[in-house]
């Protein structure tokens, strides 16, 4: 059994809404374990008989499911518990300072993750801190100016939509518990 967690992108914002009865409900439904929803943001941990070499046909289970019923353009980024604790474990930044953000941007794809890297290397690190992890970028921009950072707007392209989703690292350490 392996505990994984499904990082919905773009739920329960732009009238995309799904309530965390409904998710749990869903994943059960695909026939996986001890679900735990956690916020209203797309966290859902669980147990699944599938190792990380099924881990694109999971995937795709639970984008089709969540498309079928929830009438969206549904996608996930799909980790397992072990990789989560090492990202959260390797955040390179004062996840305390009061004047920051402590985001991590997960990506399904090292390609993009790759990219948003190279992106992200001619910024200015003052406005924009980043570093690359494993299939993540850690960010850490100036608190109320999250969307308004180059990269946040670069982020924000149609491009990654399917392929990146962002998390806070507080909401990452409660679906660690």
């Amino acid at each position: 059994m392996t505990t994984w967690v499904a990082l919905l992108r773009g739920v329960n914002v732009n009238g995309i809404t799904i309530r965390s009865a409904e998710l749990a409900d869903l994943m059960y439904a695909l026939d996986v374990g001890e679900v735990t929803t956690i916020l209203a943001s797309g966290n859902v941990r669980f147990t699944a008989d599938v190792d990380v070499s099924g881990r694109a046909h999971l995937k795709k289970r639970i984008e089709d499911a969540l498309r079928q019923r929830f009438d969206y353009d549904a996608w996930i980024v799909l980790i397992t518990l072990d990789e989560l604790e090492a990202t959260v474990a390797r955040f390179p930044f004062d996840a305390h300072d009061d004047a920051r953000q402590p985001y991590v941007v997960f990506c399904s794809e090292m390609a993009v993750r790759d990219a948003l890297v190279d992106a992200a290397a001619s910024l200015d690190p003052q406005e924009d801190s980043t570093q690359p992890g494993f299939g993540v970028v850690y960010w850490s921009p100036p608190k109320g100016r999250t969307l308004e950072t180059p990269f946040g707007k670069i982020l924000g392209r149609a491009e990654y939509k399917p392929t990146t989703t962002t998390r806070n690292l507080r909401t990452l350490v409660k679906i660690l518990r």
